[in-house]
């Protein structure tokens, strides 16, 4: 078996993230004779500047990119049908709201000391894509926390400690500094950066090439 490190850095309000994951999850299923996967998630918030009322989705995205309703509703169709043929639900709504995800981040940091990182991800992806929760309130962070078996007085402790808030900015102005400006980003080995959600196919073939190279 090949031993491949996959560092992850993504945001749970990116719906590109979660189905670049899936499709990646894929690809580690076509390669699971051959490869084994040690993946960890790494912050970075689209939007670190959010109130905690967080703002309706298309009135965001108009504002940030230009987005028109017409060209919003477009965009929430394909991704919903990328979801169902990656197995992840997306129910978009009109009044559906993008959040500040500092807290959220925080909690998978320390989730990853506790090898729940990936299990709190994955909840709080479909916490806040499937069933349209506020992933920035302090009871949905703690329920997801609770679903994947994490200890809630711990996790309390570190949503409201401010050195965990600033090991996320510090941890996220890293990877800027690495030149990752966009996201998903996932970095394999530690050096070979494929950007955006590419193709199992393409996940397949990358990670072929570079176990290769270094055989």
């Amino acid at each position: 078996m090949d031993k491949v490190r996959i560092d992850i850095v993504s945001d749970i309000v990116c719906p590109w993230c979660i189905i670049g994951y899936k499709r990646l999850e894929a690809a580690l299923m076509t390669l699971a004779d051959t490869v084994n996967a040690d993946i960890q998630w790494h912050p970075f918030e689209l939007n670190p500047a959010m109130g905690p009322e967080g703002q309706n989705l298309r009135e965001h995205l108009n504002e940030k990119y230009g987005t028109t309703d017409e060209a919003s509703v477009s965009a929430r169709q394909t991704l919903t049908t990328l979801g169902q043929e990656v197995g992840f639900e997306f129910n978009f709504a009109d009044d559906s709201r993008i959040y500040n995800t500092r807290k959220a981040h925080q909690l998978l940091m320390w989730a990853y000391s506790e090898n729940k990182q990936f299990d709190l991800e994955l909840a709080l992806f479909h916490a806040y894509f499937t069933h349209g929760k506020d992933i920035s309130q302090e009871n949905i962070l703690l329920e997801c926390a609770e679903h994947v078996g994490l200890d809630l007085d711990v996790a309390r402790t570190v949503l409201n400690d401010p050195t965990w808030a600033e090991s996320v900015a510090s941890t996220e102005q890293q990877w800027l500094e690495a030149g990752i400006n966009a996201v998903p980003a996932i970095i394999i080995n530690r050096k070979h950066l494929i950007s955006g959600a590419q193709t199992s196919e393409l996940l397949v073939s990358a990670i072929n090439k570079i176990i290769a190279e270094h055989a």
